[in-house]
């Protein structure tokens, strides 16, 4: 079993667990994104298992009336081993999602597989025209001539900061210049999207510059949040008419995500300390 200090960014161990942590959530007016942990697999056969995990979660979606679609990584099926193996799971994966009208996203990983990512991205949305998404990571100094690439393409599109520690060759290292990218990249998007728009953070000034760029531009645009992060904010965003995501990982692999979440955000660690001291 997760144990709690752990269970406040995780929904659960099993795919039942995780819808029915979806379900709690829709029940506070905030739609859920599925993602099975696991990554950086160098061998296929993990890979197809995960992608087979997928269409089955795909299947139980589809199968109830919850606000919920899934997240994949691209080394969680395929990329580690071949672009050509991920290429062939990731379309499986949106093709079977397209029929049960289920929308699948691609999260982006470290700056290596920027290029494996997008040519996948830009192929499967346009057979599967607005069932899948795709991140992209405003700290990469390269970001905005992907966002121009990708501005047309038939499917949503997710702007985040970015996580990894990239080089300062290719990526903005501080703060204020990474937050200088990523406004200009969230106004980029709503100018030239009239929908598909996601904006992934939990920065309460760029919430509230999607809103506004929303009501100029009149984009239909969602808010993504992770699990376990501002909570009570995602619920009264719900209530203010804002539709607002929850991105919620499950699956056995729940150390290492909870792990990364503790060192990623101080709030987090303090959060985690406080359970241990049972405060």
């Amino acid at each position: 079993m997760i144990p709690p200090i752990a269970s406040r960014f995780v929904a659960g161990e099993t795919p039942a667990a995780a819808l029915d942590h979806a379900r709690e959530r829709n029940d506070e007016g905030v739609k859920v994104i599925l993602n099975l942990l696991g990554e950086h697999y160098d061998d296929p056969e993990p890979a197809r298992e995960d992608a087979a995990a997928y269409r089955h979660l795909i299947d139980d979606i589809a199968d109830t009336e919850l606000d919920a679609c899934v997240s994949v990584k691209p080394s969680q099926i395929g990329l580690d081993v071949s672009a050509d193996l991920f290429a062939e799971l990731f379309r499986d994966v949106v093709g079977y999602a397209h029929e049960r009208d289920v929308f699948v996203w691609c999260d982006m990983e470290d700056a290596d597989t920027t290029d494996a990512t997008l040519d996948a991205f830009v192929d499967v949305a346009t057979d599967n025209p607005w069932s899948v998404g795709q991140c992209l990571q405003s700290n990469l100094k390269r970001t905005r001539e992907d966002l121009e690439r990708v501005v047309e393409v038939p499917g949503k599109v997710r702007i985040v900061k970015g996580a990894y520690d990239e080089p300062s060759e290719i990526a903005y290292t501080e703060k204020a210049r990474v937050n200088e990218a990523y406004r200009g990249d969230i106004e980029y998007l709503f100018k030239h999207r009239d929908r598909g728009v996601a904006v992934g953070s939990h920065d309460p000034e760029m919430v509230s510059l999607a809103r506004r760029l929303g009501e100029e531009h009149g984009t239909d645009y969602e808010i993504q949040m992770l699990m376990g992060v501002r909570d009570d904010a995602q619920r009264d965003l719900a209530a203010q008419g804002v539709e607002v995501w929850q991105y919620a990982p499950y699956g056995d692999k729940w150390l290492s995500y909870f792990y990364r979440r503790v060192r990623e955000r101080k709030e987090n660690l303090l959060f985690a300390a406080r359970a241990v001291l049972g405060r």
